[in-house]
Protein backbone atom coordinates (compact mmCIF):
# COMPACT_ATOMS: atom_id res chain seq x y z
CA UNK A 1 0.00 0.00 0.00
CA UNK A 2 1.51 3.48 -0.93
CA UNK A 3 1.11 7.08 0.26
CA UNK A 4 -1.23 7.39 -1.99
CA UNK A 5 -3.53 5.22 -0.32
CA UNK A 6 -3.03 5.72 2.88
CA UNK A 7 -4.09 9.71 2.01
CA UNK A 8 -7.32 8.26 -0.08
CA UNK A 9 -10.06 9.05 2.62
CA UNK A 10 -8.24 12.54 3.33
CA UNK A 11 -8.51 13.28 -0.59
CA UNK A 12 -12.30 11.85 -0.52
CA UNK A 13 -13.76 13.63 1.93
CA UNK A 14 -11.71 17.34 0.71
CA UNK A 15 -13.12 16.46 -2.90
CA UNK A 16 -16.56 15.20 -1.92
CA UNK A 17 -18.31 18.87 -2.89
CA UNK A 18 -16.74 18.75 -5.82
CA UNK A 19 -17.88 14.98 -6.63
CA UNK A 20 -21.53 15.86 -5.60
CA UNK A 21 -21.42 18.70 -7.99
CA UNK A 22 -19.78 16.29 -11.16
CA UNK A 23 -22.63 14.18 -10.25
CA UNK A 24 -25.49 16.20 -9.45
CA UNK A 25 -24.38 18.09 -12.68
CA UNK A 26 -26.21 15.44 -15.07
CA UNK A 27 -29.00 15.47 -12.99
CA UNK A 28 -30.12 18.72 -13.28
CA UNK A 29 -29.38 19.37 -16.49
CA UNK A 30 -32.33 17.20 -17.37
CA UNK A 31 -33.83 18.32 -14.29
CA UNK A 32 -37.06 18.70 -16.40
CA UNK A 33 -37.38 14.86 -17.12
CA UNK A 34 -37.68 14.33 -13.53
CA UNK A 35 -39.50 15.89 -10.68
CA UNK A 36 -38.30 16.42 -7.75
CA UNK A 37 -39.14 13.11 -5.61
CA UNK A 38 -36.97 11.26 -8.38
CA UNK A 39 -34.11 14.19 -7.56
CA UNK A 40 -34.25 13.35 -4.05
CA UNK A 41 -33.90 10.23 -4.58
CA UNK A 42 -31.44 9.72 -6.93
CA UNK A 43 -29.23 12.22 -4.76
CA UNK A 44 -29.78 10.35 -1.45
CA UNK A 45 -28.88 7.01 -3.50
CA UNK A 46 -25.26 8.69 -4.33
CA UNK A 47 -24.86 10.30 -1.06
CA UNK A 48 -25.21 6.52 0.46
CA UNK A 49 -22.63 5.59 -2.57
CA UNK A 50 -20.34 8.18 -1.51
CA UNK A 51 -20.61 7.16 2.20
CA UNK A 52 -19.71 3.26 1.55
CA UNK A 53 -16.70 4.32 -0.44
CA UNK A 54 -15.83 6.61 2.67
CA UNK A 55 -16.43 3.66 5.13
CA UNK A 56 -14.26 1.29 2.93
CA UNK A 57 -11.76 3.99 2.75
CA UNK A 58 -11.77 4.08 6.33
CA UNK A 59 -12.10 0.12 7.18
CA UNK A 60 -9.10 -0.02 4.64
CA UNK A 61 -7.14 2.91 6.63
CA UNK A 62 -7.78 1.21 9.99
CA UNK A 63 -6.59 -2.11 8.70
CA UNK A 64 -3.40 -0.63 7.12
CA UNK A 65 -2.95 1.72 10.74
CA UNK A 66 -3.27 -2.20 12.82
CA UNK A 67 -0.61 -3.56 10.58
CA UNK A 68 1.74 -0.63 11.07
CA UNK A 69 1.11 -1.71 14.52
CA UNK A 70 1.41 -5.02 13.96
CA UNK A 71 5.08 -4.38 12.19
CA UNK A 72 5.97 -2.04 14.70
CA UNK A 73 5.06 -5.35 17.29
CA UNK A 74 6.66 -7.44 15.66
CA UNK A 75 9.68 -5.32 14.95
CA UNK A 76 9.51 -4.72 18.34
CA UNK A 77 10.14 -8.16 19.55
CA UNK A 78 12.94 -9.15 16.93
CA UNK A 79 14.92 -6.22 18.67
CA UNK A 80 14.25 -7.62 22.13
CA UNK A 81 15.23 -11.33 20.43
CA UNK A 82 18.31 -9.71 19.06
CA UNK A 83 19.34 -8.15 22.53
CA UNK A 84 18.12 -11.45 23.82
CA UNK A 85 20.71 -13.09 21.34
CA UNK A 86 23.49 -10.67 22.19
CA UNK A 87 23.07 -11.38 25.71
CA UNK A 88 23.49 -14.97 25.56
CA UNK A 89 26.13 -14.46 22.98
CA UNK A 90 28.27 -12.22 25.94
CA UNK A 91 27.10 -14.73 28.48
CA UNK A 92 28.49 -17.53 26.22
CA UNK A 93 31.64 -16.02 25.87
CA UNK A 94 31.83 -15.24 29.57
CA UNK A 95 30.82 -18.62 30.44
CA UNK A 96 33.77 -20.05 27.93
CA UNK A 97 36.26 -17.78 29.54
CA UNK A 98 35.40 -19.36 32.61
CA UNK A 99 35.56 -23.18 31.39
CA UNK A 100 39.09 -21.84 30.00
CA UNK A 101 40.38 -20.59 33.28
CA UNK A 102 39.14 -23.83 35.07
CA UNK A 103 40.88 -25.88 32.78
CA UNK A 104 43.92 -24.30 33.55
CA UNK A 105 43.62 -24.26 37.12
CA UNK A 106 42.74 -27.74 36.63
CA UNK A 107 46.10 -28.80 34.60
CA UNK A 108 47.64 -26.84 37.32
CA UNK A 109 46.07 -28.86 40.48
CA UNK A 110 46.79 -32.34 38.36
CA UNK A 111 50.60 -30.81 37.88
CA UNK A 112 50.66 -30.07 41.37
CA UNK A 113 49.63 -33.16 42.56
CA UNK A 114 51.67 -34.81 40.49
CA UNK A 115 54.96 -33.00 41.69
CA UNK A 116 53.13 -33.58 45.46
CA UNK A 117 53.08 -37.57 45.10
CA UNK A 118 56.49 -37.10 43.86
CA UNK A 119 57.82 -35.42 46.87
CA UNK A 120 55.99 -37.77 48.85
CA UNK A 121 57.41 -40.78 47.13
CA UNK A 122 61.06 -39.55 47.59
CA UNK A 123 60.63 -38.58 51.64
CA UNK A 124 59.13 -42.34 51.49
CA UNK A 125 62.28 -43.69 49.79
CA UNK A 126 64.54 -41.98 51.90
CA UNK A 127 62.75 -42.84 55.22
CA UNK A 128 63.26 -46.50 54.02
CA UNK A 129 66.85 -46.30 53.29
CA UNK A 130 67.25 -44.46 56.45
CA UNK A 131 65.15 -46.93 58.24
CA UNK A 132 67.21 -49.56 55.99
CA UNK A 133 70.65 -47.96 57.49
CA UNK A 134 69.28 -47.52 60.66
CA UNK A 135 68.49 -50.86 61.53
CA UNK A 136 72.09 -52.31 59.79
CA UNK A 137 73.94 -49.86 62.49
CA UNK A 138 71.54 -51.36 64.93
CA UNK A 139 72.43 -54.85 63.86
CA UNK A 140 76.54 -54.10 64.03
CA UNK A 141 75.83 -52.32 67.12
CA UNK A 142 73.88 -55.37 68.10
CA UNK A 143 76.42 -57.96 66.91
CA UNK A 144 79.46 -55.96 68.86
CA UNK A 145 77.99 -55.83 72.26
CA UNK A 146 78.24 -58.92 74.76
CA UNK A 147 75.59 -61.26 74.05
CA UNK A 148 73.75 -63.92 76.48
CA UNK A 149 73.39 -67.10 75.70
CA UNK A 150 72.25 -70.70 77.08
CA UNK A 151 74.74 -73.43 77.18
CA UNK A 152 72.89 -76.37 78.28
CA UNK A 153 70.67 -74.70 80.49
CA UNK A 154 73.50 -72.41 81.87
CA UNK A 155 73.43 -68.95 80.36
CA UNK A 156 76.45 -67.26 80.16
CA UNK A 157 77.70 -63.74 78.64
CA UNK A 158 79.83 -63.99 75.16
CA UNK A 159 80.97 -61.82 72.92
CA UNK A 160 79.23 -60.82 69.41
CA UNK A 161 82.18 -61.94 67.38
CA UNK A 162 82.37 -65.11 69.97
CA UNK A 163 79.23 -65.87 70.10
CA UNK A 164 79.36 -65.84 65.55
CA UNK A 165 82.76 -67.68 65.47
CA UNK A 166 81.12 -70.74 67.88
CA UNK A 167 77.68 -70.52 65.43
CA UNK A 168 79.81 -70.79 62.02
CA UNK A 169 81.87 -73.81 63.43
CA UNK A 170 78.75 -76.02 64.59
CA UNK A 171 77.20 -74.70 61.38
CA UNK A 172 80.50 -76.37 59.14
CA UNK A 173 80.03 -79.60 61.73
CA UNK A 174 76.11 -80.07 61.16
CA UNK A 175 76.72 -80.16 57.24
CA UNK A 176 79.47 -83.20 57.82
CA UNK A 177 82.59 -80.90 56.78
CA UNK A 178 84.62 -82.61 59.75
CA UNK A 179 88.09 -81.88 58.85
CA UNK A 180 86.79 -78.27 57.96
CA UNK A 181 84.84 -77.93 61.21
CA UNK A 182 87.81 -79.61 63.07
CA UNK A 183 90.29 -76.07 62.18
CA UNK A 184 87.15 -73.93 62.83
CA UNK A 185 86.99 -75.29 66.54
CA UNK A 186 90.88 -75.30 66.84
CA UNK A 187 90.78 -71.71 65.45
CA UNK A 188 87.84 -70.88 68.19
CA UNK A 189 90.42 -72.41 70.58
CA UNK A 190 93.12 -70.35 69.88
CA UNK A 191 90.80 -66.83 69.56
CA UNK A 192 89.22 -67.11 73.05
CA UNK A 193 91.13 -69.55 74.84
CA UNK A 194 88.84 -68.71 78.23
CA UNK A 195 84.97 -68.75 76.23
CA UNK A 196 82.14 -70.17 78.06
CA UNK A 197 81.85 -71.59 74.80
CA UNK A 198 85.68 -73.30 75.29
CA UNK A 199 83.89 -77.05 77.26
CA UNK A 200 81.43 -77.46 74.23
CA UNK A 201 84.20 -76.72 71.74
CA UNK A 202 86.33 -79.42 73.41
CA UNK A 203 83.84 -81.89 73.10
CA UNK A 204 82.16 -80.77 69.34
CA UNK A 205 85.79 -80.84 68.66
CA UNK A 206 86.24 -84.68 69.49
CA UNK A 207 83.54 -85.04 67.46
CA UNK A 208 84.78 -83.74 64.60
CA UNK A 209 88.08 -85.73 65.16
CA UNK A 210 86.27 -88.83 65.15
CA UNK A 211 84.18 -87.96 62.17
CA UNK A 212 87.42 -87.50 59.87
CA UNK A 213 89.16 -90.63 61.14
CA UNK A 214 91.36 -89.67 63.94
CA UNK A 215 90.00 -91.53 66.75
CA UNK A 216 93.34 -91.41 68.91
CA UNK A 217 92.80 -87.78 68.64
CA UNK A 218 89.34 -87.56 69.44
CA UNK A 219 89.98 -89.99 72.62
CA UNK A 220 92.71 -87.54 73.72
CA UNK A 221 90.25 -84.40 72.75
CA UNK A 222 87.27 -86.33 75.24
CA UNK A 223 89.59 -86.82 78.07
CA UNK A 224 91.33 -83.64 77.78
CA UNK A 225 87.45 -82.40 78.72
CA UNK A 226 86.87 -84.76 81.28
CA UNK A 227 89.97 -84.12 83.29
CA UNK A 228 89.54 -79.90 82.64
CA UNK A 229 86.17 -79.73 83.29
CA UNK A 230 84.27 -82.94 85.16
CA UNK A 231 81.47 -80.94 85.86
CA UNK A 232 80.63 -79.30 82.17
CA UNK A 233 77.29 -80.76 81.07
CA UNK A 234 79.06 -82.63 78.15
CA UNK A 235 81.12 -84.26 80.21
CA UNK A 236 78.96 -87.56 80.70
CA UNK A 237 78.73 -88.13 76.71
CA UNK A 238 82.32 -87.12 76.59
CA UNK A 239 83.13 -89.95 78.59
CA UNK A 240 80.46 -92.37 76.68
CA UNK A 241 82.41 -91.24 73.74
CA UNK A 242 85.71 -91.87 74.62
CA UNK A 243 84.88 -95.66 75.66
CA UNK A 244 83.42 -96.15 71.96
CA UNK A 245 87.14 -94.26 71.09
CA UNK A 246 88.85 -96.81 73.09
CA UNK A 247 87.00 -99.62 72.10
CA UNK A 248 87.58 -98.33 68.30
CA UNK A 249 90.93 -98.35 69.30
CA UNK A 250 91.53 -102.17 70.50
CA UNK A 251 91.43 -101.20 74.23
CA UNK A 252 88.05 -102.83 76.12
CA UNK A 253 90.29 -102.97 79.33
CA UNK A 254 90.48 -98.97 78.80
CA UNK A 255 86.85 -98.91 77.71
CA UNK A 256 85.56 -100.94 80.09
CA UNK A 257 87.19 -98.19 82.67
CA UNK A 258 85.88 -95.01 81.17
CA UNK A 259 82.23 -96.58 81.15
CA UNK A 260 82.81 -97.52 85.14
CA UNK A 261 83.77 -93.64 85.60
CA UNK A 262 81.25 -92.59 83.52
CA UNK A 263 78.61 -94.82 85.45
CA UNK A 264 79.92 -94.06 89.03
CA UNK A 265 80.29 -89.89 88.41
CA UNK A 266 77.10 -89.82 86.39
CA UNK A 267 74.70 -92.17 87.29
CA UNK A 268 71.72 -90.24 86.18
CA UNK A 269 73.10 -89.53 83.22
CA UNK A 270 71.33 -90.45 80.25
CA UNK A 271 75.15 -91.16 78.94
CA UNK A 272 75.33 -93.51 82.15
CA UNK A 273 72.54 -95.69 81.02
CA UNK A 274 73.99 -96.15 77.54
CA UNK A 275 76.92 -97.20 79.50
CA UNK A 276 75.33 -99.59 81.37
CA UNK A 277 74.42 -101.17 78.36
CA UNK A 278 77.78 -101.24 76.64
CA UNK A 279 79.42 -102.61 79.81
CA UNK A 280 76.85 -105.81 79.77
CA UNK A 281 78.24 -106.35 76.54
CA UNK A 282 82.03 -105.79 77.27
CA UNK A 283 81.99 -108.48 80.15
Amino acid sequence: MNTFNLRRPQLLRAARPAVLALLLAPLLASAGLFDDEEARKAIVDLRNRIDRIELQDQQQAQQLTARKTENADLTEQVNILKRGMLDLNSQIEMLRADLARLRGQDEQASQSSRDLLRELADVQRKQKDLLAALAAQDERIRRMEPQKVSLDGQEATVDAGEKKAYDDAIGILRKGEFAKAAEALQGFQRRFPSSPYNGHVQYWLGNAQYGKGEVKEAAQTFRTLVSNAPDHPRAAEALLALANCQVELKDPKAARKSLDELVKNYPQSEAAQAGRERLAKLK
